[in-house]
């Protein structure tokens, strides 16, 4: 009796990592997923993810990291265990540095997202689809009928060229007229005579595929 008493008060006595080893896992995921994922946040008014939730985020994982460090000091006591959360965070730190996360998010984007894109080049291409946004001649609000092929309101933007029709996909809509997009170009086309482009040389150029470019101003 007196031995299961002195089991029980050791093992209520040995210090749990469990919670704080949660709290890692749930931060680091949180983390992660919003790098991987901001591009998608584009309907977002983009002063909240810009000057609020991506700071916020930073702030609490800078945090969860310093927290963990100090879990360090109780490995003599409590074992490597404590030592966990902190390479869980350093894990993360790493990936966030090192890994293609939102090049990965663009990659599925992309190819989700094609097939409809094209459908809807097409119809511009053919005289369908015309800009109809009273401030802006050169934007075609698609509207919610459409498959969601555009951030900040489905609404695509195109430059009549005489080459062809440019067709900008946003993914991406932020402050100062700043974009990323999927730039849809007429065969031989160059991608920064985009009017996008005149002032400013794309500060983001990549090409995707047969007349496909990801673009950022």
């Amino acid at each position: 009796m007196i031995d299961a008493t002195t089991e029980t008060t050791t093992a209520a006595a040995r210090p749990s990592v469990r919670s704080a080893l949660l709290a890692a896992t749930g931060i680091s995921i949180g983390t992660l997923l919003l790098a991987t994922f901001e591009l998608s946040m584009a309907d977002w008014p983009s002063g909240l993810v810009l000057l609020g939730i991506l700071p916020l985020t930073a702030l609490v994982f800078f945090g969860c990291c310093l927290w963990t460090a100090t879990l360090l000091l109780r490995i003599p006591r409590g074992g490597a265990k404590f030592a966990i959360p902190f390479l869980m965070c350093a894990a993360t730190l790493a990936l966030l540095v090192y890994a293609p996360l939102q090049k990965v998010a663009l990659q599925r984007n992309f190819h989700w997202h094609r097939a409809d894109r094209e459908r809807i080049v097409a119809r511009v291409e053919a005289g369908e689809l015309k800009p109809n946004v009273s401030y802006n001649k050169y934007m075609i609000a698609l509207g919610a009928t459409e498959p969601n092929v555009s951030a900040g309101g489905n609404d695509i933007v195109i430059d009549t060229a005489k080459e062809g029709t440019y067709v900008l996909f946003l993914t991406s809509r932020g402050l100062k007229h700043y974009f990323t997009g999927f730039l849809h170009v007429p065969p031989g086309s160059d991608p920064k005579d985009f009017f996008e482009f005149d002032d400013k040389p794309p500060s983001q150029l990549v090409h995707y595929d047969k007349n496909w470019y990801f673009v950022a101003n």
